[in-house]
């Protein structure tokens, strides 16, 4: 089955940006260095902790939209959303899982990623408490890996910043039409 068979019938006009959206944000999950230098266990949670981080910084951005945008904004937002689980829920399939216990465990991705999207909310809302990010990617991407490599979790923490400032650059034309550039780590500030 295709990944856009999954979707059916979707809001004509939100569902193709928000398929733009999701499809940065996956690719910007998948550089190489956030696994092998900086200690994101490449594993499926792993690789579901930052793609959750990128969509949440894309939704973090539709958020920023006032005016006569903010309803696409919206739109586009829950398209975006929709995607992430529907794409969650076509992976577990995929590892075998059986179908009996697959709604179970996209329900549990789900709030997963409602929690994270909260914790890192709050985060990046208080600029002035560095170590509040750090805290939040310590307990969600590393908590099976026992402990990040050195610097792994803040070099993390002041990219995901990095990113967000720069999505808030970015224009909302080029959002609307699911273009949207998230810089690569190495355009983070070093340590």
């Amino acid at each position: 089955m295709s990944f856009l068979n999954f979707f059916g019938n979707r809001k004509k006009g939100f569902f193709e940006p928000a398929l733009g959206l999701y499809r940065a944000a996956v690719a910007a999950a998948r550089a190489p260095e956030f696994y092998a230098r900086f200690g994101v266990p490449d594993t499926p949670d792993g690789r579901f902790d930052m793609i959750a981080i990128h969509v949440f910084l894309a939704l973090r951005r539709l958020r920023q939209e006032q005016g006569p945008a903010r309803d696409a904004a919206r739109e586009i937002a829950q398209e975006l959303t929709d995607l992430l689980v529907a794409d969650m829920d076509r992976n577990l399939r995929e590892m075998g899982v059986g179908d009996l216990s697959v709604g179970k465990q996209v329900k549990a991705l789900a709030a997963a990623f409602r929690g994270r999207v909260a914790a890192y909310d709050a985060a990046l809302d208080r600029p002035d408490d560095a170590g509040a990010l750090a805290e939040a990617l310590g307990r969600n991407v590393f908590r099976q890996a026992g402990r990040a490599p050195e610097g792994g979790i803040n070099r993390i923490a002041e990219h995901i910043r990095t990113v967000a400032a720069a999505l808030t650059g970015q224009p909302w034309p080029s959002i609307a039409a699911g273009t949207i550039v998230f810089p690569p780590l190495s355009d983070a500030p070093k340590e």
